[in-house]
């Protein structure tokens, strides 16, 4: 996920880890989840701000997990700011 450059680096790094706690925060509320965890990026020279690491059993779980208040509330954290967002599903 890319957050708009337009914030102060103290707002942009609020926001950031505000999404961090709210995401990891998750597995309590949705059970499905398997893992979850919210890399923040260190290096400013990199085109992403944050990543996304997220286990589930199934894609039906996946679909499950996007549509979830709790997710959509999490998310929304990030809607003011967000600039551009990138997603790989796949499977192991």
């Amino acid at each position: 996920m890319k957050t708009n450059y337009t914030l102060f680096k103290h707002e942009k790094l609020k926001v950031m880890n505000d999404f961090k706690a709210a995401i990891e925060a998750l597995p309590v509320k949705i059970g499905f989840i398997r893992h979850i965890f919210v890399g923040l990026n260190t290096n400013s020279a990199e085109k992403w701000d944050i990543c996304l690491d997220s286990e589930f059993d199934t894609l039906a779980d996946v679909n499950a997990y996007a549509v979830h208040p709790d997710h959509v509330a999490a998310a929304g954290l990030l809607k003011e700011v967000k600039a551009d967002r990138a997603c790989v599903d796949y499977e192991l």
